[in-house]
C-alpha cells in the first residue's frame, strides 16, 4: 500500500509513521476547521484564534487515528499477530500487518476493538466538554473538545459500515469466515461489497460537486475511489501471499545472473553492462564470491576522465541487506522487501556467495498463472 515513509516515534513496541501524503490531509483538516467549520458554530472570534483552534483540532484528530489504530494491534499483538507498526496517510491511518490474522475470531476482535476505542474517545470528549461547560473554560477550548467528541463518534461510525476493508468490512469477513470456514470466499464476498460502497461514494460525490458542494463532493469521491482501490487490492493481496506463502525464493531465482567481475574500469562496465541489460545495481562477483555491488548512480559520481582508470573492485560497496535474501526466504517475505524498497530485483546470498537473483517480474509471471488456473 505505502511506499517510503517517515518514522515518528515507538510507542509499546510499535512503530509509528506517516506516508508523505498524510501532509496533505494534515494541510487541509487545519484549513477546513480554520476557515469553516469553528467560524460557522462558534461566531465573533478572531482569525488567529480560529487558526489555532484548526491547528489544536488537527493534531487531535491525528492522535485520535493514533489510538485507533493502536488498539488494533494492541489487540491483534495479544492474539499472536506480528504488527509492522502503524502508518498515517492521506485517508487516515492504518495498522501494518505481516500476514493473515490466524482465524475468524482473531480477526473478529481485532476489527471491533477500532470503533469502541473510537467510541471510548468520543465520550471522553464529551464529558470534557460539558465539564469545561460548567466550569467556564474558553469557548475556544471548549469548542475544540467539542469537535473532537464528533469526529471520533464520525470516526466509530463510519468505520463500522460493513464494507471491507474498513472496520466494519473486517467484522464481515470474520463473520462469513467463521460461518464458510473460508477465508477467500470471506475476503471475495466482502471486497466486492466494499468496492461497492466505493463506487456509491464516487457517484455522491460527483453528484455533490455538480450541485456546488465542491469540497464536501470532492472528499467523497476520493474516499470512495481509495475504498473502491483498496477493496480490490485486499483480495489480491491475499491471492498473492496464498499464491507464494511457503515457497523459497530459490524456486523463481535465476541461476545465472548478469554479474561484473571486479577488474573491468567502469567505461567497460557502462558499455558492456549498463547499455547492453539496463540493470541498475550489478554484483560484484569474484569466482562465485560476492565481492560488493555496484550501481549506476556511484557510476554516474565519477568523473567520465576518471571511467578508464577505475575498476568495479575499487567502487563497489557491501551490498546492503535491503538488496540481499538467503534461498530459504519466503517468496512473500521478499516481494513483501521488494515493494518496501522500490527495488525490482534482489540478490540471493548464502554463505557469501551469490546463488543467484530473483527479480519482482518473475514473481508476479508465476503469480499471474496460478491466479488463472485457481480461480
Amino acid at each position: 500500500m505505502f511506499g517510503r515513509k517517515f518514522t515518528l516515534f515507538r510507542l509499546f513496541g510499535f512503530e509509528v509513521g506517516i506516508d508523505p501524503t498524510w501532509i496533505i490531509l494534515a494541510i487541509l483538516v487545519a484549513w477546513s476547521l480554520s476557515t469553516g467549520y469553528f467560524p460557522f458554530y462558534y461566531r465573533n472570534l478572531s482569525t488567529e484564534a480560529y487558526w489555532i483552534m484548526g491547528i489544536i483540532g488537527a493534531i487531535g484528530l491525528f492522535l485520535s487515528i493514533i489510538f485507533h489504530e493502536f488498539s488494533h494491534s494492541l489487540v491483534a499483538r495479544r492474539s499472536g499477530m506480528p504488527m509492522k507498526g502503524i502508518t498515517l496517510f492521506i485517508f487516515g491511518g492504518v495498522a501494518e500487518m505481516n500476514e493473515e490474522p490466524p482465524g475468524a475470531r482473531e480477526e473478529f476482535w481485532m476489527a471491533v476493538a477500532g470503533p469502541v476505542s473510537s467510541f471510548v474517545a468520543a465520550g471522553v470528549f464529551y464529558g470534557l466538554e460539558g465539564l469545561g461547560n460548567a466550569v467556564g473554560w474558553p469557548i475556544y477550548i471548549t469548542a475544540v473538545v467539542g469537535y473532537l467528541a464528533l469526529i471520533n463518534f464520525i470516526l466509530a461510525v463510519f468505520n463500522l459500515i460493513p464494507a471491507y476493508p474498513l472496520d466494519g468490512g473486517r467484522i464481515l469477513r470474520a463473520i462469513l469466515w467463521g460461518w464458510k470456514k473460508n477465508i477467500r470466499w470471506a475476503t471475495r464476498v466482502s471486497s466486492q461489497i466494499g468496492a461497492g460502497f466505493g463506487i456509491g461514494l464516487i457517484i455522491l460525490g460527483v453528484f455533490r460537486v455538480l450541485t456546488g458542494y465542491f469540497i464536501g463532493g470532492m472528499w467523497l469521491f476520493l474516499i470512495g475511489m481509495f475504498i473502491r482501490g483498496a477493496a480490490r487490492a485486499s483480495y489480491q493481496q491475499l491471492l498473492t501471499r496464498r499464491a507464494l506463502e511457503g515457497e523459497p525464493v530459490s524456486r523463481f531465482m535465476n541461476e545465472n545472473p548478469i554479474t561484473v567481475p571486479p577488474a573491468i574500469t567502469l567505461d567497460k562496465l557502462v558499455e558492456d553492462y549498463v547499455y547492453r541489460h539496463h540493470h541498475k545495481l550489478y554484483p560484484v562477483v569474484d569466482g562465485d564470491k560476492l565481492v560488493g555491488c555496484i550501481t549506476t548512480r556511484q557510476v554516474k559520481a565519477i568523473s567520465r576522465e576518471e571511467w578508464p582508470s577505475t575498476t568495479t573492485g575499487q567502487l563497489a560497496v557491501d551490498c546492503s541487506s535491503e538488496n540481499t535474501v538467503s534461498p530459504e526466504t519466503d517468496a512473500v517475505e521478499a516481494l513483501a522487501a521488494m515493494q518496501k524498497n522500490s527495488a525490482s530485483r534482489m540478490m540471493v546470498v548464502s554463505d557469501g556467495r551469490l546463488k543467484g537473483i530473483i527479480s519482482l517480474k518473475d514473481l508476479l509471471d508465476f503469480l499471474s498463472m496460478k491466479v488463472e488456473f485457481e480461480q
